[in-house]
């Protein structure tokens, strides 16, 4: 199955967009109202599949936390395992961590040391794209422990934010099903 424009426009119809969320000055881009519509995170999670077609993947991490909605979604759909990473504490068993930079401050993601074999090609799933500093840091943490990228697909990409440029950077080929331009 190939997805339709009018799918991606059926898709792009359930998000909603609120305004001065969490703050002032700031449109959140919701995709709550996706997942409780089956056909639209169907068509979501079918465009993500689509468009690894020849893709070998071995495992796919998602990012906490709707990385984990969408990446162990897919996992299950590629028959592929999944590998959660998550924010500092939340992880049982020795982990591997990486701090990283936001915009204003600093944060660290984590995940456990025995997830990842060295070698094994890696997918990194997440709800958004925004600055890309946290998908970054996923793929940081990966090579960390050898890891080997071989993309990145997101549901959603704020496009002035430049994400898709720092991950390209290093060489990540990024995919996101809808772009948007909030400025």
């Amino acid at each position: 199955m190939s997805l339709t424009a009018n799918d991606i426009n059926y898709v792009q119809e359930h998000i909603r967009l609120v305004d001065n969320f969490p703050k002032e000055g700031i449109k959140f881009v919701d995709i709550t109202t996706t997942l409780k519509d089956a056909k639209a995170f169907g068509l979501t999670l079918d465009f993500m599949k689509e468009s690894l077609q020849g893709e070998q993947i071995d495992l796919i991490v998602g990012l906490e936390s709707r990385g984990f909605i969408y990446g162990a979604a897919l996992s299950a759909a590629m028959n592929v395992g999944f590998v959660p990473i998550r924010k500092p504490g939340k992880l049982p068993a020795d982990v591997v961590s990486v701090d990283y930079d936001l915009e204003y401050g600093q944060d660290t993601i984590e995940m456990h040391t025995d997830a990842i074999k060295p070698g094994q090609r890696i997918l990194i799933v997440d709800d958004l794209l925004a600055t890309g500093g946290t998908a970054d840091a996923a793929s940081k943490l990966t090579k960390k422990v050898g890891g080997n990228i071989i993309g990145a697909v997101f549901f959603i990409e704020l496009t002035t934010l430049g994400g898709r440029r720092k991950l390209e950077k290093d060489g990540i080929k990024v995919t996101s099903m809808l772009q948007y331009d909030l400025d």
